[in-house]
């Protein structure tokens, strides 16, 4: 199986800085194993976007992102709350 690169977009890290210490750590590690499996179970395809977004749910807290097969890159977006995350 492929590995993907993950980039974190900096809207993404501020995001992430601006949440409590203690979801962190748990966010970060999920946003990790984007690299060995990018379409993990639970995950869905959000509908309304120009581009393919995809987004996981970790609790109360979602993690948005796109894919680019191709390249192999995984590209996460927002990361946050969810009633936040989907005012973009």
């Amino acid at each position: 199986m492929k590995k993907y690169n993950v980039v974190i977009s900096k809207v993404a890290s501020r995001e992430l800085k601006s949440l409590s210490k203690e979801i962190i750590p748990v966010l970060y590690s999920k946003m990790l194993s984007l690299s060995e499996n990018p379409r993990p179970a639970g995950c869905k395809k959000l509908k309304g976007y120009k581009e393919d977004i995809w987004r996981i749910r970790i609790g109360d807290y979602r993690i948005s992102y796109s894919i680019d097969d191709i390249i192999c890159v995984v590209d996460i977006r927002h990361v946050g709350n969810r009633k936040d995350i989907y005012r973009q």
